[in-house]
């Protein structure tokens, strides 16, 4: 945390929700000791990582659990306020619970204006899905970043008309190289080359304001103790490459400070 502190990273979001063991006390010790901010999240992951009372709780429990990890603590750290909702998981087909769960986090994000982090399932469809049924509850589409999108859309046409529903597109998974996608063997993982290319497309088309980069850091051996490329990777190595690939500063820039302060505000 500190090399990335060091480069001129100052925010990590920490997306991790219940179902997954957030541990909020941990993350503000992180943020205390490497002078970092850290953004938690509330909310629930898969309904596959959720306890079988939890998949049958009612909706209105759900919200008022998300408005007070926001508005006055988390329960597993009291003395810590959620910065957003999410990520919210969502599976492919979409369950029950995940859709009640979206519409909850409509309920909050209407009232409350957060940001709002969502985890398609590992289907082009998925996306356009949860955008729909998040809309109709009420939701705010400008504050909701998509994550994962780098897997998830690989069609060009499609991928414009995802980005004009007015959402954060967000392409996070910087650093795995790997075609082997263990998750879904039917999807290839892009390199880190092909992502800046669908990156370009959403520049060539207007989108430059709302694209979003991380490297969706959640296992071991992508830290740089265990030989991965850390928290630093897209510093060091995907922004020198945008830049041999034309991507000007200024629209770096956004895709690094602007974007993510603009979802991150309250609206």
């Amino acid at each position: 945390m500190t090399n990335f502190k060091s480069k001129g990273g100052g925010t990590i979001v920490e997306c991790t929700t219940h179902g997954i063991q957030r541990k909020a006390k941990f993350v503000k010790d992180v943020s205390l000791q490497s002078g970092v901010h850290v953004i938690a999240g509330t909310g629930f992951y898969v309904a596959g990582s959720q306890l079988t009372d939890v998949l049958s709780r009612p909706i209105e429990i759900l919200v008022k659990l998300m408005t007070a990890e926001i508005l006055s603590g988390c329960i597993d750290a009291d003395d810590v306020k959620c910065g957003l909702i999410g990520e919210i998981g969502c599976s492919w087909p979409l369950h029950d619970f995940e859709k009640k769960v979206i519409e909850a986090t409509a309920l909050v994000q209407s009232e409350l204006g957060c940001p709002v982090s969502f985890h398609p399932g590992r289907n082009p469809e998925s996306p356009f899905e949860i955008i729909r049924i998040f809309q109709e509850a009420g939701g705010d589409v400008s504050k909701v970043a998509m994550s994962h999108l780098d897997r998830t859309i690989f069609d060009e046409g499609q991928l414009t008309e995802f980005a004009e529903l007015g959402c954060y597109c967000e392409f996070d998974l910087f650093g795995i190289e790997c075609s082997y996608y263990q998750l879904n063997e039917a999807i290839d993982m892009p390199s880190d080359a092909q992502r800046i290319q669908s990156i370009w497309q959403l520049v060539d088309g207007n989108f430059e304001d709302r694209i979003l980069l991380s490297h969706d850091i959640h296992t071991k051996h992508r830290l740089t103790k265990f030989g991965g490329h850390g928290y630093t990777h897209i510093f060091d190595n995907v922004v020198p490459k945008m830049s041999n690939r034309g991507l000007s500063s200024s629209i770096v820039k956004k895709f690094l400070v602007d974007n993510p302060k603009a979802w991150l505000t309250f609206k």
